[in-house]
């Protein structure tokens, strides 16, 4: 890959966002991380309980996961991260990690004669990239129901819905690539490498 990114894989629980990251992760050899490690043993507590999160649960998790992200693309390697993202400005928290990536690069006189088009905020230099994984209320509610009688997740089927309301893409947003969830992972993958701007 020529250009060092960090691939958010969004969406809905249940959407397939952990096994399809782990994929893209493995076919691009770079490292993946899921956002659900990153949550506190609180937030995970309420969400076991049938609790949704409110954005003060959010913000601590969210402003970890991107210094994680910033972290990454200063190592100079893309990176692959699992993560609901479901509301606008959760997904500007993770865009920041963009900012203060290009802002170092610019600091340290590492882009050259990309450093006029980066000054001027063009959104094809940004290293923050989302996959949005498309599903249907009915597959997500079967794939959460599967997985809550394995106990592999702390996320309860009843929370479904309010992940449905919760997400909203904007129109502006140009940075979100979408990919149909109901595939198979391997198909899903092949499909965002065709999308990524390489």
């Amino acid at each position: 890959m020529g250009r060092c990114l960090a691939i958010i894989i969004m969406g809905v629980s249940g959407a397939g966002k952990s096994t399809v990251g782990e994929l893209l992760a493995a076919a691009l050899c770079c490292p993946f991380y899921d956002a659900d490690s990153y949550h506190s043993e609180e937030n995970k507590e309420k969400m076991r309980s049938g609790v949704p999160l409110t954005d003060e649960d959010r913000m601590p998790w969210l402003t970890r996961l991107r210094d994680l992200l910033v972290d990454q693309l200063l190592k100079g390697t893309c990176v692959v991260l699992a993560c609901s993202a479901l509301c606008p400005k959760y997904r500007d928290i993770l865009r920041s990690a963009g900012s203060q990536f290009t802002s170092h690069r610019l600091k340290n006189g590492m882009y050259n004669n990309l450093t006029t088009t980066v000054q001027a905020g063009d959104s094809s230099c940004s290293p923050i990239v989302f996959v949005h994984l498309k599903a249907t209320a009915q597959l997500l509610a079967t794939r959460l129901m599967a997985r809550e009688k394995t106990g592999t997740h702390f996320m309860p089927a009843a929370l479904l819905q309010s992940q449905i309301d919760s997400l909203e893409i904007g129109s502006s947003e140009t940075d979100i690539l979408e990919t149909d969830a109901s595939l198979a992972p391997a198909t899903i993958v092949l499909n965002i490498q065709a999308q990524l701007p390489i």
